[in-house]
């Protein structure tokens, strides 16, 4: 066995070996070490299906790749994976289940992935044994289809062998240990012993530069390991086997062709085709969590007893939409682990606080995506980053906060829902409310209706007494949309009040402090007493973050990011900071603040007037003015009783301050602003209407039109680039050009709807391009939304089509920030 390798991957299920042979290809020395056999875990009993279907753009792409990749393995390496092409059929019983299927259309369209609608009409005349007449049409997916778990994985093992990588059975990780080079990885060989795994006393130890972990139901035991919190848990999946279904048999008898894979998702289940009967998997309420902390030594392949009380009424369900399958007895049945994570997506990048240590963890959908997941992670430690944002999936959009108890409900939620309306308004209730500024119970009893960011509660919008957040989710104007409305207009006309708690806050102090941001920033450093906004790039030259910069001293900065990726960026400046000390530069401390400081932003032409209610200052006449407190400039400032960092900035465009105070004295100044305020006008405003706002003003956002797959010019903010100085990053941005262009489109679609963020560009019928963002504009009355789209078609004036429920509405590239495109409103003195 070797024992030094470039690369070493831990675990020998189905990602694992699709990133073995990835690093193989790619030309890195790998060795892959399984515990068990290869496909012991969660790949043996997978029902090896290939669903396309997927709302995240980057998980889209990866579940492409893989079923492109599997469909060539055994040309490339003379095994058939068993891979059947027989389609898709995702049918819905309701008219908001179409219109799910018609925003996740936007989404496959941006992709490339081939589909198409049937009519219960079509569905029923291709595939005479479901039943049809209860159904409101159905997505059909051609390209999709199953595979044998087992045989792919194999497949894909002889694949990374025969590029050169080492494959090892019956080897257990117990210990790594980073040299600041390489990881010293400590491992034992197992042996079998009254059918179980145990160790035989047998230590070694294996040198390699870069590790991943796809260790899939052991994740917990990985995370301590490592040191680390890793929110991979398994979840109880079933599945039962008929026997042959004699309607079936004859159908087939016939030549007619294998049905597709069919999914009855209001229903919650999946249905294929198996040796002349059926396979029935649903996705059920109360499934429970498994392995919260350890697999037992006893359990290998093996399966957990089967509930069939729990699945009673999917199984019945299944009886309903094909009659014939009611007389067939059960043949087999499956009831295995199947890993999930607190939102369904997989932990794909780096592990958080570590070294060239890299996770591939969480996935319910391993089998579809194994081979992309290797493609893609690959791209990201060979080349720097990958070909598309993967932030989405990083493993540090989960912060040291979470616990186990915590992932455990937040998986077994997540897999309930897996048939459940994907509102793209939705909230999940699961372990909430649990991360609460002070202010909640008072907003809570103004009305707010609460979203959760980075496990914090923030206020979407307020609602009179009484409204049902849940009953008003749709995939078109909700419930909540006239609220929002009236919030957004409360901003443009009089003032608001949005509580901001939820930014990501750090410090970075000491002597080395401004060479350090200096280096990892692209702009310009402010003065003391100034603020610039900034981004921090990847090695690749892509957008890394976004940061406002408040220079405090000489050698003093407080950081503001956004709040869904407070552990992705602190654990990126920690490292930053670490480079750049090893490579010779002066001190750097990063502090975490985010729990210290409460924020509250107030915004809107009568925001100074409030704040002149509260200011205790030797002149207030003139201590908000131009001429002490001018734009884009920060002071430390006293509101009643209340010690107040204000920045003179404001996210939607008005005059305004973001008011940064110590968090134990936030309900006093809510109070205070509330009885300042109302009379002026102001109201409390969430979310939803700053997102709108902020569009009306070209104002980028991260995770949406700032990500990984693009860069700062690509998105228009060459004026926060400063390429007279050396920068991390630069070379490389500089090398990418121009290949997209972000742009603002003011947009006449249908009368009930707004774009969501996800919806593809057109110019005469032909992909151009794709939304990031979406909503309405009340400056404009009609529909508006950021994104990218060919360098030459992101001219002022030019006229496209943005993709809305199946058709094409019209669409104008309006000017950057078409809302006060001079910034007056955020300039006016007083």
């Amino acid at each position: 066995m070797k024992s030094h390798v470039k690369v070493l991957v831990v675990g020998g299920g189905a990602v694992g070996c699709g990133i073995a042979l990835h690093l193989a290809r790619a030309g890195w020395e790998t060795l892959l070490v399984e515990r068990d056999e290869l496909t012991a875990g969660s790949t043996w009993h997978a029902a090896g299906l290939l669903p396309l279907f997927n709302m995240g753009y980057a998980t889209t792409h990866i579940h492409d790749y893989s079923v492109k990749l599997y469909a060539e393995l055994e040309a490339q390496t003379g095994l058939n994976a068993g891979f059947t092409r027989c389609g898709n059929l995702r049918m819905a019983q309701t008219d908001a289940r179409m219109d799910e299927y018609m925003l996740y259309s936007a989404t496959a369209e941006t992709v490339g992935i081939e589909h198409e609608f049937l009519s219960p009409r079509q569905i029923k005349d291709r595939w005479p044994l479901v039943r049809t007449e209860d159904l409101k049409g159905a997505l059909f997916h051609p390209t999709d289809g199953y595979i044998n778990p087992a045989d792919v994985t194999q497949a894909m093992a002889k694949g990374a062998r025969m590029a050169g990588a080492a494959i090892e059975r019956k080897i257990q990780v117990n210990a790594y240990k980073w040299t600041g080079s390489e990881w010293i990885v400590t491992c034992e060989k197992l042996v079998e012993k009254g059918g179980n795994l145990v160790g035989s006393g047998e230590t070694f130890e294996i040198r390699a530069e870069h590790v991943v972990t796809a260790t899939g139901n052991h994740a917990q035991r990985t995370a301590r390991l490592l040191g680390i919190k890793i929110p991979a848990i398994p979840v109880e999946h079933q599945y039962i086997v008929t026997e042959p279904d004699p309607a079936l048999v004859k159908w087939r008898a016939e030549g007619n062709p294998e049905h597709p894979v069919l999914r009855d998702a209001d229903a919650k289940w999946y249905v294929r085709e198996e040796r002349g009967g059926w396979i029935l998997g649903p996705y059920e309420r109360n499934a429970p969590a498994r392995f919260l902390y350890d697999v037992p030594d006893s359990f290998r392949a093996d399966l957990f007893p089967l509930d069939l009380e729990r699945i009673e009424e999917e199984y019945m369900s299944m009886i309903h939409r094909i009659p014939s399958s009611e007389t067939v007895g059960l043949k087999d049945d499956f009831n295995g682990p199947i890993c999930y994570t607190p939102d369904g997506n997989p932990l794909v990048g780096p592990a958080p606080g570590l070294r060239n240590m890299w996770l591939a963890e969480g996935f319910s959908f391993g089998i579809t995506a194994a081979g992309g997941v290797g493609h893609y992670l690959t791209q990201m430690m060979v080349e720097g980053e990958a070909e598309i944002d993967m932030a989405s999936l990083d493993p540090r959009r989960y912060g040291g906060w979470m616990t186990t108890e915590y992932a455990a409900r937040k998986n077994e939620e997540a897999y309930e829902h897996v048939f459940i309306l994907h509102h793209p308004d939705e909230e999940r209730e699961a372990c909430r409310p649990l991360r609460t500024s002070p202010a909640y119970d008072r907003q809570k009893a103004r009305g707010a209706q609460f979203g959760h960011v980075n496990g914090w509660e923030r206020p979407n919008y307020y609602a009179p007494e009484g409204f049902d957040d849940h009953a008003s989710r749709s995939f078109r104007r909700g419930g909540w949309w006239q609220y929002a409305k009236e919030e957004a207009e409360a901003i443009r006309n009089a003032a608001g009040l949005i509580d901001a708690t939820a930014f990501a806050k750090h410090t970075v102090k000491g002597p080395g402090a401004t060479a350090f941001l200096d280096w990892l920033t692209t702009n310009k450093l402010p003065k003391v007493g100034r603020i610039n906004l900034t981004y921090a790039l990847t090695d690749a030259g892509t957008t890394r973050t976004e940061y406002t910069i408040v220079r405090l001293a000489e050698d003093s900065y407080y950081l503001v990011s956004a709040g869904a990726w407070a552990a992705y960026d602190g654990d990126h400046l920690v490292k930053s900071a670490q480079d750049f000390m090893a490579a010779g530069g002066g001190y750097v401390g990063i502090q975490d603040v985010t729990t210290q400081w409460g924020v509250f932003a107030l915004a809107g032409p009568a925001s100074r007037d409030i704040l002149a209610k509260l200011i205790r200052d030797a002149q207030p006449e003139t201590a908000l003015s131009n001429k002490r407190f001018p734009w884009l400039s920060a002071k430390q400032i006293e509101l009643g009783m209340v010690p107040v960092n204000a920045i003179r900035v404001a996210y939607t465009g008005e005059l305004g301050w973001e008011l940064h105070h110590p968090i134990e004295m936030q309900n006093h100044l809510f109070d205070r602003l509330m009885e300042a305020g109302e009379p002026l006008g102001m109201k409390l405003v969430g979310a939803r209407a700053q997102n709108w706002l902020r569009q009306e003003k070209s104002y980028r956002a991260f995770g949406t039109e700032l990500g990984r797959d693009a860069t700062p010019l690509e998105a228009g903010l060459d004026r926060f680039v400063d390429l007279s100085k050396d920068f991390r990053g630069k070379a490389a941005m500089q090398d990418k050009g121009i290949r997209s262009m972000c742009v603002t489109l003011l947009i006449d679609g249908p009368q009930d709807a707004d774009p969501w963020g996800r919806e593809g560009i057109f110019l005469d019928g032909r992909k151009v391009g794709r939304l990031t963002s979406g909503g309405y504009s009340v400056a404009f009355g009609k529909q508006i939304g950021m994104g990218y789209v060919r360098p030459d078609l992101a001219a002022p004036g030019t006229r496209l089509k943005v993709r809305m429920f199946r058709d094409l509405w019209d669409a104008e590239v309006a000017e950057d920030s078409p809302y006060d495109p001079q910034n007056a409103r955020i300039r006016v003195d007083g």
